[in-house]
C-alpha cells in the first residue's frame, strides 16, 4: 500500500483548479527567486571587492608610513656620520698638540671607535635602503593590483546597477502577480506551499511528474500513482520529497 500522503480540500473547489494555481504561483515565484539570486550574488561581490580595495589601501597607506620611518632613520645615521667625521678631524687635531704618548693613545683609541661607529652607521643605512627597497616593490604591486580591483568593482557595480534597473519593475510586477495568484488559493494550502518551499535551495515546492518520477527528488513512482496524479483528483505529496505532485499535462 503507498504511504502517499493526501491533503483533503473544500468540495467547492474543483481540484484541478487548486493545483493549477498552486503550480501557477510557482513558476511565479520561480521567476523571482531567479532574479533574487542574480541579485543576491553580484552585491556580495561587490561588497567583498570594496572590503579588498579597502584592505589594500590600508597596506599601502602602512607602507607608506614604514617607509617615511626608515628614511627618517637613515637621515638621521647619516647625521650621525658627520657628527662622527667631524669629531675624528677634531681628535686629529688635537693629536698634533699632545704632550705625551698616553694622550695620543687616548685620542687614538676616540679615533678608532669614531671611525666604527661611522662604518656600523654606513652598514644600517645599506641594510635600510635594501629595505625600503624590497617595501617600495611590495608597495608598487599593492597600488597596481587596487588599480586592477578597482576596475573590476567599477564593472561589477555597472553590472549591478543595470540588473537592478532592469529587472526591478520585472520583480514588482512579478511579486503582484504572487499576490494575486496566492489570493486565489486557499490559506492552509498557501501556507503549506510556502513551508515546503523553505525547506529547498532551489525553491520548488509544486513540481511535475518526469518519466514516472518526481520532479524534485526524482524518486520513481508505481504506474498507478502516476495515474492518479495526471487526473488530479486530489492532492498528492512525494512520499519521498513532500513536494506537491502534478502531472506534466496541468497546463493543458
Amino acid at each position: 500500500m503507498s504511504k502517499t500522503k493526501e491533503i483533503t480540500v473544500k468540495a467547492e473547489v474543483p481540484v484541478i483548479d487548486k493545483l493549477k494555481s498552486l503550480y501557477h504561483l510557482q513558476k511565479i515565484d520561480s521567476k523571482i527567486d531567479e532574479i533574487k539570486i542574480l541579485k543576491g550574488e553580484l552585491p556580495m561581490e561587490v561588497k567583498d571587492l570594496e572590503d579588498e580595495v579597502a584592505g589594500l589601501k590600508t597596506r599601502v597607506e602602512k607602507f607608506e608610513d614604514e617607509i617615511k620611518e626608515i628614511e627618517t632613520t637613515i637621515s638621521d645615521k647619516k647625521n650621525a656620520i658627520k657628527e662622527c667625521e667631524a669629531s675624528v678631524k677634531k681628535y686629529q687635531k688635537q693629536q698634533s698638540n699632545v704632550k705625551n704618548n698616553r694622550e695620543y693613545d687616548a685620542l687614538s683609541k676616540e679615533i678608532e671607535l669614531q671611525k666604527l661607529e661611522v662604518q656600523l652607521n654606513e652598514k644600517k643605512i645599506k641594510d635600510a635602503q635594501e629595505l625600503i627597497k624590497q617595501k617600495t616593490e611590495v608597495f608598487e604591486q599593492s597600488e597596481k593590483l587596487i588599480k586592477l580591483k578597482e576596475k573590476e568593482l567599477k564593472a561589477k557595480k555597472s553590472d549591478l546597477e543595470k540588473i537592478i534597473e532592469e529587472t526591478d519593475a520585472e520583480e514588482k510586477a512579478l511579486q503582484k502577480k504572487a499576490n494575486d495568484a496566492q489570493s486565489k488559493i486557499e490559506e492552509r494550502l498557501v501556507t503549506a506551499y510556502h513551508r515546503i518551499r523553505k525547506n529547498y535551495k532551489n525553491g520548488l515546492a509544486v513540481v511535475s511528474v518526469s518519466r514516472n518520477s518526481c520532479g524534485g527528488c526524482y524518486h520513481a513512482f508505481p504506474p498507478q500513482l502516476i495515474l492518479e496524479i495526471r487526473q488530479h483528483k486530489k492532492i498528492v505529496l512525494c512520499e519521498h520529497c513532500g513536494r506537491i505532485l502534478v502531472g506534466e499535462n496541468i497546463e493543458s
